[in-house]
């Protein structure tokens, strides 16, 4: 019990994006065990009506250990660096919309342009990846970076990285049994989204709105009720010292709170009762 509490304590504190890397080690983990084909993005669109859910399900999708860990290790620093600026929600908007605006450039080149590109499909949080970078990129280009022994703007990263993938995409087209050009046009899609939402929000107007309700809408849906039935109670309305006894409640319970969370700071987690892990872990509920 007190190690499956230490888990659930150890997820609760880790931010969103280090979540969404939780879920793609899990996800990689049981690849070895569960097929996940029908997760992969696929290249044509009338196969994508089939699945649609692929839009978003193949960000999560690493088949390969240097591509998954690669693609971890850019989060982890592009995410720490992200939200000491900006909201977790704008994360989460920059990188399901990055990947889903990789996908769809992706299956648009390939349906398009059958002949140059074949047939394919698509796996990996790469173009979630890159729309996080070239975000920071495009929003403060000229910010500079210590690189070895001189310093780097932001934007000569961005433009780095996309030239690469241009670079990317023609070289496996050359040659598709050694290259990637599906996966670098999802990267562009991904920068381009990522660009365009960072100059957008630089002029006061954030197009992630429309996404995150409808992401807060899913929620509501999915969300177990809690409702009781209906009954009557009767309200005791007396205070004491102007407080009701909902006030004392709340006082006693942050109180209790800040006392674990004394004893964390002085002792460690592991000092913890298995009472006030279960109470800490409820709180942060």
């Amino acid at each position: 019990m007190d190690f499956a509490n230490n888990i659930k304590y150890k997820v609760s504190r880790l931010n969103v994006l280090e979540k969404i890397i939780a879920i793609n080690l899990v996800v990689y983990l049981l690849t070895f065990f569960i097929d996940f084909g029908w997760f992969e993005l696929p290249s044509r669109f009338d196969t994508f009506l089939g699945k649609p859910w692929a839009i978003v399900s193949y960000a999560f999708l690493h088949y390969d250990f240097w591509h998954i860990l690669f693609n971890m290790l850019w989060l982890y620093v592009i995410g720490r660096m992200f939200l000491n600026l900006f909201s977790a929600k704008t994360a989460i908007n920059i990188y399901f919309l990055g990947a889903m605006s990789g996908g769809f450039l992706f299956m648009l080149c390939y349906s398009l342009f059958p002949s140059v590109f074949g047939n394919s499909s698509l796996v990996g949080a790469s173009a979630a990846v890159r729309a996080l970078l070239i975000f920071l990129c495009a929003y403060m280009p000229n910010q500079e970076m210590r690189f070895f022994t001189f310093t780097i703007k932001l934007w000569h990263i961005g433009v780095a990285i996309v030239l690469l993938d241009v670079i990317g995409v023609f070289a496996g087209i050359q040659n598709p049994a050694t290259g990637n050009a599906g996966g670098n046009l999802a990267h562009l899609g991904g920068a381009l989204l990522g660009y365009f939402y960072a100059k957008q929000l630089l002029k006061g107007d954030d197009i992630g709105r429309g996404f995150e309700s409808l992401l807060n809408a899913l929620g509501n849906i999915f969300k177990a009720s809690k409702k009781s039935p209906l009954k009557t109670v009767h309200k005791n309305k007396s205070k004491v010292g102007g407080y009701t006894k909902s006030d004392f409640n709340e006082f006693n319970h942050q109180k209790k709170i800040d006392v674990i969370l004394d004893k964390i700071s002085k002792s460690g987690y592991d000092s913890l009762t298995a009472e006030e892990k279960e109470f800490l872990f409820k709180a942060g509920k």
